[in-house]
């Protein structure tokens, strides 16, 4: 299956970072997702390692684990390492598909392009992190 540009918006603009963004600057999110085919048992994101890309599952399953623990299941729709496109950080955690899966896939160099090239999502893109910090460290 693949994805008609409207249905690569609808799944972008679910992603809370993106949340500020009109639907000509989702589009251009969209724009740089790629369609990646991914076999069971591939590792997504290795926990502690630096994170270069953003995920959207579109189909399939994986789990997430901390620690070697079972933390957590992820299916269609669902979205993860969006906070690599912004931050060098490290990964939280390990995510491994259950499944045959395909996945949108933003590389952090793609998105770092487009945001020295659009001040506006770039300036969306910061209010959505701010809205996320805690307020104590406001």
């Amino acid at each position: 299956m693949r994805l008609h540009k409207d249905a690569k918006v609808d799944l972008i603009h679910h992603v809370p970072l993106f949340a500020g963004c009109s639907k000509k600057e989702l589009r251009a999110i969209a724009s740089l997702a790629d369609e990646i085919d991914f076999d069971a048992d591939k590792v997504l994101i290795q926990e502690g390692r630096p994170g270069r890309e953003f995920f959207v599952l579109v189909e399939g399953e994986a789990e997430v684990t901390r620690n070697g623990q079972r933390i957590d299941t992820v299916a269609a729709g669902d979205f993860f390492g969006e906070m690599a496109l912004i931050s060098k950080q490290p990964r939280n955690a390990t995510i491994k598909l259950l499944t045959p899966s395909l996945l949108l896939v933003v590389t952090e160099r793609d998105f770092s392009r487009l945001l020295e090239t659009s001040p506006e999502i770039q300036r969306k893109v910061l209010i959505a992190l701010a809205d996320r910090l805690p307020p104590e460290t406001v």
